[in-house]
């Protein structure tokens, strides 16, 4: 008997050219980059709407620039609020001024502006170019072939796409899938950050490290009258109190006058690694964010590399849905270097906020005469604002 050979299997059909995983920032901002550029995307987070905390309050020069191309930056330039200066302080005494108003760029400033309105700003303007977010569904499994990935998300329903990407963060299901390793190492301290009215010696036009023996403090002016505070503790609380950001404060903030807390609007704590995957790219699966890299919060960097991972990564899958497969690869290696630098620097400040007492003076003393040397204080300005990855 004579058997008939069996069909080759017909091709799925692709329910998107990219799945992205995670609306936060890089998400979003990935999302819209390539709306703009009529790229099919399905963009999947596993929160309900809202339900994201505000955690970044930093937006820099060099991300407001590459921003331009959506549209965004003018809207989020309104909203936020501009910070001359960056200052480190051991309590009253300013060991390293910076400024960014001599900085080559069109926004020679910090953008205050929390991770909230951001995102709104990104997902108005995503949802104008015909996108949206599909919440709460979150990744279960995600499998690829020689064509495409097909991703299985919590509800059983299956999405078809070219390629995926993680934007979902720390403990990101995408590289997990991917087996993609994430290595380094955590602070043994946990980080409290917290909104608060502020009233006594504290101004709205700069951000300010405080170095402690107890570690360091960040205080960061944002739009209504609203201050940032983040915080090395040992344990943090789960929901801060006026009394205990007024101890913080007390300890570790200005002397002469007071940062008296008049209120909490809101407040959370984490805790911080220092970590970077091994590759940003496997197969038809890629990373950006903090999926790709993760770090100590001192200099406000983590998500303004997100979003310039993203807007990297628009680059490069339009060229890679072009024919040209080796962008993704350049992509990774481009980026990659920048989030190494990241970590080392942001880990720098964090270590040399927390020297052991008796060094302090030395370390004091070495930074004031190190900040006397223009180049130098250019130097970090560069690097703060971002300008330095162009």
């Amino acid at each position: 008997m004579h058997t008939m050979p069996t069909p080759p299997a017909a091709p799925q059909p692709f329910d998107a050219d990219v799945l992205i995983v995670g609306a936060g920032p890089t998400g979003l901002t990935l999302a819209t980059a390539l709306a703009v550029r009529g790229v099919r995307t399905a963009l999947i987070d596993r929160q309900a709407a809202g339900d994201n905390t505000s955690r970044a309050a930093v937006i820099h020069a060099r991300t407001l620039e590459v921003l331009e191309p959506l549209g965004v930056t003018p809207t989020l330039v309104s909203l936020g609020l501009h910070a001359q200066r960056f200052t480190v302080r051991d309590r009253d005494r300013v060991l390293i001024p910076i400024a960014f108003d001599t900085l080559p760029t069109r926004y020679p400033y910090t953008l205050m502006v929390s991770q909230a309105v951001t995102e709104r700003v990104l997902l108005e303007r995503l949802t104008a170019l015909g996108g949206r977010v599909l919440r709460p569904r979150a990744l279960e499994r995600l499998s690829q072939d020689g064509s495409g990935i097909t991703a299985t998300l919590d509800d059983d329903t299956r999405l078809r796409a070219r390629y995926a990407v993680g934007c979902d963060g720390m403990h990101s299901v995408v590289r997990e899938q991917a087996r993609i390793a994430f290595s380094g190492g955590s602070y043994g301290e946990s980080f409290v950050l917290a909104d608060v009215r502020l009233s006594g010696a504290v101004p709205r036009d700069e951000v300010i490290l405080y170095f402690s023996p107890a570690g360091m403090v960040v205080v960061a002016p944002l739009p209504d009258g609203v201050h940032r505070i983040v915080a090395t503790v040992e344990q943090a609380p789960e929901r801060p109190s006026i009394e205990y950001v007024q101890a913080l404060l007390d300890a570790r903030g200005p002397q002469q006058q007071r940062a008296v807390v008049g209120e909490v609007l809101w407040g959370s704590r984490f805790r911080v690694h220092h970590r970077v995957a091994e590759r940003y790219r496997a197969g038809r699966v890629l990373l950006a964010g903090d999926a790709a890299h993760v770090h100590s919060p001192a200099g406000g960097q983590g998500m303004n590399v997100g979003i310039l991972d993203a807007m990297a990564l628009g680059d490069a899958l339009l060229q890679a849905l072009g024919g040209d497969d080796a962008a993704l690869d350049r992509y990774g290696v481009a980026r990659r270097p920048v989030a190494q630098q990241v970590v080392k620097f942001a880990d720098g400040l964090t270590r040399l906020a927390t020297v052991r007492p008796g060094l302090r003076v030395l370390r004091n003393a070495l930074l004031a005469t190190l900040a006397r040397i223009p180049r130098l204080r250019s130097r970090m300005a560069w690097r703060l604002s971002g300008l330095v990855y162009r």
